[in-house]
């Protein structure tokens, strides 16, 4: 039997990994929440792991609030950068592999074409400094270790598919993005992108996102198509929409790595959305 411990469970990805791995045999996730197991605080981390003595740490436990971030360092920073930190020293100690959950913002978002792994990161927000902050600290502390960024992720929780859904049932028309551009992604998507690699020795840095590119505006509009919904799109700038905290204008992540050291290509975004939203009417 192998263990897969899970941080962050309760969040869009660690459901989405429960269900990817559930019913199948010789596999026990163990679940952890922040209720569960603190992984800020190094003692009461490497107590749990080595008790349960892991196959495989997925650390799906972030500080994701992008504004928050700029006004709650130490938390960002504690939670981004210090528990990967010492999930890291955990699974050194005891052998397991650590999968790391990272994102976009980690590069300035000011490219011209998708960013590879390769690109030199260069964050411009304390939520991308912090997330980038424990990258580094898992490159220096795990030694089987998978980082893997990714970007607009939606699932089993509050996120921008549902929050338009929402909006829709009262709104003829809603103000969405037009000039930022990336990858919506969903959790199921990337929940098999980390068994294509959890049971490989294909070590580092990776992107895990849906294929294709989309502004926000475009996101939202086939959302409404493939739900039916008459709600009409009004397209803004970035500037007219008015955010307190800059986000990348260009955040699109090319699987370089999953496309150059495996066989697996993810879904189009089109078709993971259509097939999210057909589970959510099942």
């Amino acid at each position: 039997m192998k263990k897969i411990l899970v941080t962050g469970c309760n969040g869009q990805l660690g459901r989405a990994i429960n269900k990817q791995y559930s019913g199948v045999d010789k596999i026990e996730i163990v679940n952890t929440d922040v209720a569960d197991l603190d992984i800020t605080d190094i003692g009461q981390t490497l107590d749990l792991v080595r008790q349960i003595k892991p196959y495989a740490i997925i650390n799906c436990a972030a500080h994701t609030g992008v504004d928050a971030c700029e006004t709650e360092c130490d938390s960002a920073y504690r939670i981004n950068a210090v528990g990967p930190r010492n999930l890291s020293i955990a699974a050194t100690e005891t052998g397991a592999k650590l999968i790391h959950i990272s994102t976009d913002y980690v590069f300035a978002g000011d490219a011209k074409t998708p960013y590879t792994e390769f690109d030199k990161p260069d964050p411009q927000g304390m939520y991308g400094k912090t997330k980038l902050a424990g990258e580094q600290f898992v490159q220096q502390f795990a030694k089987n270790y998978f980082i893997i960024r990714t970007a607009w992720l939606y699932g089993d929780g509050k996120n921008f598919v549902r929050t338009m859904l929402r909006l829709a049932e009262t709104q003829e028309t809603v103000r969405v993005v037009k000039d930022q551009l990336g990858s919506p992604t969903s959790a199921k998507e990337l929940a098999k992108i980390i068994d294509q690699l959890i049971w490989t020795e294909n070590y580092g840095v990776f992107h895990g996102t849906c294929e294709g590119v989309a502004s926000w505006a475009d996101f939202a509009e086939e959302i409404f198509r493939l739900a039916k919904k008459t709600t009409q799109v009004v397209r803004v700038t970035t500037e007219e929409y008015g955010n307190p905290v800059k986000r990348p204008a260009y955040s699109v992540l090319e699987n370089y790595m999953l496309k150059l050291t495996t066989d697996y290509c993810a879904a189009d975004w089109q078709n993971a959305l259509a097939e999210y939203l057909r589970e959510q009417t099942v």
